[in-house]
Formats: structure tokens, sequence, C-alpha cells
């Protein structure tokens, strides 16, 4: 691998966060390429050639029929063996809020060899789009590389979303929630219930590590200088620069502070 990790960054059909996304990884390190879904469908083999894969956040189609839910077929029914053989390869894939969605309905999340899905994001418990900060609790004990060495165990970050919920089978709630915590499947849960979501659960990741989908926008939290009331205008990092740097790290080979002080 390259000195700086290649990412492809999905653009179009309605996704609007490629720009902060393919930032957030420049910053942390990677060579992000922001890529049109048509000109991906077009060009498959792109995929071969990246080290990782960013679906930002958005509102693909409009949510017309479901957030994620055209978008996910579109990628399914376009890409197929291909798209699939990528997540195989364990590549770093990430997938925020529309994207998260997208991984859901596409079944890489959870379990992506699950004969059927074991939840789905459903609309927030209020009825209406949720627009805030809020805080995130970091599970040290999950198997996600995207998380997994981060220092800090609280985390701030905003959600934008109307479809935000974990919701499981009814009446098979928490023998999937139980299942996927003793997994360490759930890497980020909200410090208190926003959205209705099941266990408080704002991320999860696949039985590999590699793929995280989550609500909240790391991506727009780069910098303190957007954190909801600023405290200076200097150029301090920000909680979701921690998510980007941490994966990084991962794909360099390269040992956290936490590593060194504790091994």
């Amino acid at each position: 691998m390259s000195a700086k990790p290649s990412f492809l960054v999905l653009a179009g059909d309605g996704i609007n966060c490629e720009r902060e996304t393919a930032f957030a990884l420049e910053f942390a390190g990677a060579a992000p390429k922001i890529i049109h879904v048509n000109d991906l469908i077009a060009s498959p083999e792109t995929l071969k050639t990246a080290d990782g894969f960013a679906i930002p956040g958005g509102f693909s189609f409009g949510d017309e029929l479901g957030s994620g839910q055209i978008l996910a077929l579109k990628l399914r029914h376009k890409l197929g063996d291909k798209f699939f053989k990528m997540i195989e390869g364990k590549k770093p894939v990430i997938g925020i809020c529309n994207g998260f969605q997208v991984l859901v309905k596409l079944g890489l999340l959870p379990y992506p060899d699950a004969e059927e899905r074991v939840l789905a994001l459903a609309p927030n418990e209020s009825g209406g789009f949720i627009n805030r900060w809020v805080g995130l609790n970091v599970d040290p004990q999950s198997i996600c590389l995207w998380t997994q060495g981060i220092e800090k165990t609280l985390l701030e970050l905003p959600i934008r979303h109307g479809e935000g919920r974990i919701a499981f089978k009814r009446g098979e709630e928490e023998k999937h929630y139980q299942a996927l915590l003793s997994q360490g499947l759930i890497p980020l849960t909200y410090t208190e219930d926003v959205n209705g979501s099941y266990g408080r659960i704002a991320a999860l990741t696949d039985p590999s590590g590699m793929v995280l989908g989550l609500m909240p926008h790391p991506e727009a939290f780069i910098f303190k200088e957007t954190y909801k009331n600023p405290a200076s205008r200097e150029m301090e990092k920000g909680d979701g620069a921690l998510i980007f740097e941490n994966i990084m790290r991962i794909m360099k080979g390269e040992e956290s502070s936490y590593e060194r002080r504790t091994g």
C-alpha cells in the first residue's frame, strides 16, 4: 500500500456530503477521489484500485422510497458482485448517515452472510427530523477498526436524520442486541436516547471490523471551529477527525499512543 491509502468517495443522486468526507480523509492522510455513482457503474474496475470506500451522507434519490433504498438497489444491480467482492477483500468501508442506511439495506451490516436482515434503520421515534449535537460512548471492546484504539471514550458529533432508529424484529430485540454486543459489533452508542434507537445504538460494524456504518457525521467535526459553541477560533482537531485518523493508522500498520503505553 502506498504512503497515502486511496479512497473512493461516492457522489451523485442526492449525496451531498462528499466534499466534507473527502476532506476528512485527506486531512487524516488518505488520497481520496470523489467519483459519481454513474461513473463508478461505467468503470466498476475502479473499485479494484482503491484501498477504501466511503458512502457519504445526504438524501439519495430524495429518500422517496425510504432512506438509502434506491441507491442500495442501484449499487446492487448495477455493480453486482464487483461491489461485494470489494467488501470481501477486507477494504475499509464507511457509510455515514444515508450511507449507513445504504449499507444496511445492502445487507452488509451487521452480518453480510445472513440470509435475512436482523435489523433496520426506522424513522425516529419522534416522527421528525433531528438536527443536533450528541454525545457518543466509544466501546473499547468493539472490533471496529475505525474506532479501535481511539483514546477518548466520549465523543461529540452532530446528527442530521429522519430515519436513524435501530429497530429489531418485534419480540426478538434483546436477543439480537445481546448478540451484537457480545461480538463487539456496536462501536458507538448515544449517551442519551435521542431517536429511540434500541440500546441507544449509533453505529455498527461487521464481523471483520472493516465496515463502519454510523448515523452521526464525523466529517462535520474535523476542526473545533465547527463546534456548536466554539470556545476559540483556533484550528484545533475535532472529535470526527479521530475516526478517520484511526483507520489511517490501522491501514499503515502504526501503533497508537495507547497501544505503546499498554503493550
